[in-house]
């Protein structure tokens, strides 16, 4: 009757999701009173693998066969289906990222199990009931969800719980479970090359529309690179394609908590806030001193972009070479 954890690996490597998907799971477990199964989508060396029991699996089911090579919902939720029935599991546990955003809903309506998407804490178990917090309204409250289901799901935000070594190992099984054909046809895969995942990035340099073009993201692109940090932007900038979508920060974009959030030229409206107000720390950078986001900084700059952030550049160059 194990937590069933949902795990995937890209390139070769575990998410940074999956590490904190298992401490989050092992943290259920104890009160449970039972073990962590991880379920593994995606190749990664045995190492990698065998690392899980490091954070509190107990038992890693490596999903093998064709139809897990590329995420398709209908086929991942099949095989996650397959592994609670295979472990009497009652309890399976997700991120909130885009996977966990096709799975966990999926997986409540075939197994009738209660959902709360977006935990940002770990849950207290008390007998057949859980209880567990997230964000609401944007950020601005915070709801303790109770569920009495029988069968119970949680996603929990990224970055919310963080990862804890345990120690330990876990035993690593191959796991071809049945699935049902799928109707979608995969036409092209498009991958993220060389940058920091954003959901995975514990500094993050984010820029809007108070560039003014993206001739003048190269400032942008090397604050980043200079701070080992990953590059973000507003929604507006996206939707006119001056970045890519998958930079795109805020409510219905990609939501972060990195350690620190730096923003230039972005007035921080409440869907913008609603992605980045988990961060640790915020420092926003605007001509504008009635921006809303200086009310969200813990550090706030009143200046041009074009001045401030070439100068903030510089500094950044400095600090890092007198660490060498």
């Amino acid at each position: 009757m194990s937590v069933l954890v949902y795990v995937e690996a890209v390139g070769g490597k575990i998410k940074k999701a999956g590490f904190e998907g298992v401490s989050y799971g092992k943290q259920a477990a104890n009160q449970m009173g039972t073990g962590v199964t991880a379920v593994l989508f995606g190749a990664a060396d045995a190492a990698e693998v065998a690392s899980l029991g490091n954070y509190g699996a107990t038992k890693v089911l490596h999903a093998s066969g064709d139809a897990f090579n590329t995420f398709e919902s209908n086929a991942f939720a099949d095989a996650m289906s397959a592994a609670a029935e295979k472990e009497g599991s009652t309890l399976l546990i997700f991120p909130f990222d885009n996977s966990g955003r096709a799975l966990a809903p999926r997986l409540s309506a075939r197994m009738g199990a209660g959902l709360v998407s977006g935990a940002t804490a770990y849950p207290e178990i008390s007998g057949n009931t859980l209880k567990v917090k997230k964000n609401v309204f944007s950020g601005k409250a915070i709801a303790q969800v109770e569920i009495a289901t029988d069968k119970k799901i949680i996603s929990f935000t990224p970055n919310s719980t963080g990862i804890q070594e345990v120690g330990g190992s876990a035993a690593v099984e191959a796991f071809s479970p049945a699935v049902k054909s799928s109707k979608i046809k995969l036409v092209e895969v498009q991958k993220q090359e060389g940058e920091i995942p954003l959901p995975e990035a514990e500094l993050v340099v984010s820029a809007g529309r108070g560039m003014k073009g993206p001739e003048h993201w190269g400032v942008i692109e090397e604050m980043a690179k200079v701070l080992g940090a990953a590059t973000a932007c507003s929604r507006p900038v996206a939707d006119i394609g001056w970045r890519p979508h998958h930079e795109h920060v805020g409510q219905t974009g990609i939501t972060v908590r990195p350690n620190l959030y730096i923003a230039i030229g972005i007035s921080g409206a409440i869907q913008h806030l609603a992605g980045v107000n988990q961060s640790k720390t915020i420092v926003v950078i605007n001509k504008d001193p009635e921006a809303p986001f200086f009310k969200a900084a813990d550090y706030g700059v009143i200046g041009d972009a074009f001045d401030v952030a070439p100068r903030l550049l510089e500094a950044f160059k400095k600090f890092k070479a007198n660490q060498n």
